[in-house]
Formats: structure tokens, C-alpha cells, sequence
């Protein structure tokens, strides 16, 4: 399935908090979002199934996709449009089999030896990064920076979508590495008006007030 990779939220539950989960993401997705990634890494499946039907509730309509970070069983119960998985997250064989065929799933890659491993069929996109170092995920891979980005855009034989201590300040430069957009959390979820924050990701233009 082609999916529109260009400006791609991942939600934080405590960036989210004061304003709110679905109003965060709905004001981001007025401000250009064209993606949408549900991550919580410390709730349970039981918790989190109510709270991806809720966020794709209250998507309806806007063609912007929810996906799923991990759970391949808060993917199938919620109804989202497909799945995200990182190198240690299951089979990607196992989750396309369990999501069938029209799903959107993507793969995080963080290496060159990983990129050859990875099975395009089975994929719809790959998340590549980090970029930067980022205190969303501690224990990230070694960043990347451009060159390590446009050396793995270059390679793949799908869209890329770049993450990692990204600013709308570095859109160009992520596209002139090759990929076909950028994921954000921080600079989006954690700012004090998502849907501008979202436009000057758009623009390519630094947001001009600070993080809550």
C-alpha cells in the first residue's frame, strides 16, 4: 500500500497529557500530520485497545492512517490501519500473515546489515533512524546524521520515513538525503500549539515559541 510518509506524528502520552491525546493528534493532523503512529510503551494491550479505538474515532475522515507501535494484537482488536515494529518486535512474515494484505506495516532500520535482511515484500515503508540522539528512546541505535541517512534512503527498495531528534528546521535536509519525509514526536507533541508546530514542519521553518 503507498502511504503518505511526508509528515509523520508519533504520539507520547506524556507530551500529550495536558491538552489530551486525540485533541493533540487532530489539531497536528489540521496542521499537515499525514501519518498517524500510536506509541506507549508502558501501557498494556488491555489499556491501550480503547485508546487506539478512541484516536481512530476521532480520525475518521481526515484519510490520515493510525497505525500501531509494537502490538500487533492492539493493531487487529482497535481496527487501526496497520503496524509498526522495531528489529525486536516479532516476525515481519508473522505480523503481514496476522494483518493481511491491504495494512500498512513498517520496519524500523538502523543499519546498513539490517536494510539487507528485510523482506520489501512483506512492507509497505521503513523507518529509518535515529538521526539524531533523542531522549524519546534511550536506548537507541548510534545516530546516523545525513550522511548515514541518505546512505540508507539511497539503498531501500521502499519509502523511508527519517525519526530521530528531528526539528522542522531539518526538512530539506531530509529530503535532500533521499527519504520521503519525517516522524516527530517531541517537536510536535510536546509543543504548546501541535497544529503550528505541525506547519512549520510543512514550511521547513523553525517554530517560533518553546516547549511546554
Amino acid at each position: 500500500m503507498r502511504v503518505d510518509l511526508s509528515l509523520y506524528l508519533v504520539t507520547d502520552p506524556e507530551l500529550c497529557a495536558e491538552r489530551g491525546l486525540e485533541e493533540t493528534v487532530v489539531a497536528a493532523v489540521r496542521g499537515g500530520v499525514t501519518l498517524v503512529q500510536l506509541r506507549d510503551k508502558h501501557a498494556s494491550d488491555a489499556e491501550l485497545v480503547p485508546v487506539a479505538r478512541r484516536l481512530k474515532t476521532a480520525l475518521a475522515g481526515s484519510g490520515v492512517p493510525l497505525l500501531i507501535n509494537d502490538r500487533l494484537e492492539v493493531a487487529l482488536a482497535s481496527g487501526a490501519d496497520g503496524l509498526h515494529i522495531g528489529q525486536d518486535d516479532g516476525e515481519v512474515d508473522d505480523a503481514r500473515a496476522a494483518l493481511g494484505a491491504d495494512a500498512i506495516l513498517g520496519l524500523s532500520v538502523q543499519t546498513p546489515e539490517q536494510l539487507t535482511r528485510i523482506n520489501a515484500a512483506k512492507l509497505d515503508y521503513l523507518g529509518l533512524g535515529p538521526v539524531f540522539a533523542t531522549p524519546s528512546k534511550r536506548d537507541h541505535a548510534q545516530p546516523l546524521g545525513f550522511d548515514g541517512l541518505a546512505e540508507l534512503a539511497g539503498a531501500s527498495p521502499l519509502p523511508t520515513v527519517a525519526i530521530g531528534g528531528l526539528k522542522a528546521e531539518h526538512a530539506e535536509a531530509v529530503r535532500r538525503a533521499g527519504a520521503d519525509g519525517l516522524a516527530v514526536i517531541s517537536a510536535i507533541c510536546g509543543m504548546p500549539d501541535p497544529e503550528a508546530a505541525a506547519r512549520c514542519f510543512r514550511r521547513g521553518t523553525s517554530p517560533g515559541f518553546p516547549r511546554r
